[in-house]
């Protein structure tokens, strides 16, 4: 991680170790010192980012219990040995894909996610990545997020412009639109295109 990233690190980390410590000591007074070290972590991502400090602890600070990764699925869909993109409003592509509802499994998120965004119905076939998001992804977020990649066969549909996404297509390697980076960048794109075409396939992860 790069130095000017390590404040981001270590807020990070007090959060996490105080929202355990507020889930699971019995001591009232331990209880409010780690309520206090939990809105110093918020207050330093404030501090350094810019944000709003009710914002930061909306986001940073509504959990309880012990502290884990939130889950995002992306899904890859090919047609004539491209991949489906779907274009966001700020102009930039990504895989059909979000985060994780509790209510479903990763599996049944892939396959909503991508009837939401692309207008289509399709299966769920194999996990290609697990991946750490920090390790991959800019900008790091003030929370950790496992990424799952799946490779999905199209079944049936068209794409509807919709809340979310304003386009759909199918692009080669050679000819990606602008990425939106946060979500999806070209090594990950890559390592779909391997993953479909290799017969047998080993689940990549971190």
């Amino acid at each position: 991680m790069e130095h000017h990233e390590k404040w981001l690190q270590w807020a990070v980390e007090l959060q996490a170790l105080a929202q355990a410590g507020i889930h699971y000591t019995e001591n009232g007074f331990d209880r409010e010192r780690f309520e206090r070290i939990r809105e110093i972590s918020a207050e330093m991502l404030a501090y350094q980012t810019d944000i709003p400090v009710d914002k930061v602890k909306d986001l940073f600070c509504g959990e309880t219990g012990y502290q884990t990764p939130k889950l995002d699925t992306r899904a890859a869909i090919f047609e004539d040995g491209k991949i489906l993109l779907v274009q966001e409003s700020d102009g930039k592509w990504s895989l059909p894909g979000g985060w994780v509802d509790v209510h479903l499994s990763v599996k049944e998120n892939a396959v909503k996610e991508v009837k939401e965004e692309a207008g289509l119905e399709v299966s769920a076939r194999r996990i290609i990545a697990v991946q750490d998001r920090d390790k991959h992804n800019q900008p790091v977020y003030a929370y950790k997020i496992c990424k799952i990649f799946v490779l999905c066969d199209r079944i049936s549909g068209a794409f509807t412009e919709n809340l979310e996404t304003i386009g759909s297509g199918y692009f080669g390697l050679d000819e990606l639109p602008p990425l939106s980076e946060g979500k999806n960048n070209r090594e990950q794109i890559e390592l779909c295109f391997r993953a479909a075409q290799a017969e047998h396939w080993e689940t990549v992860f971190d």
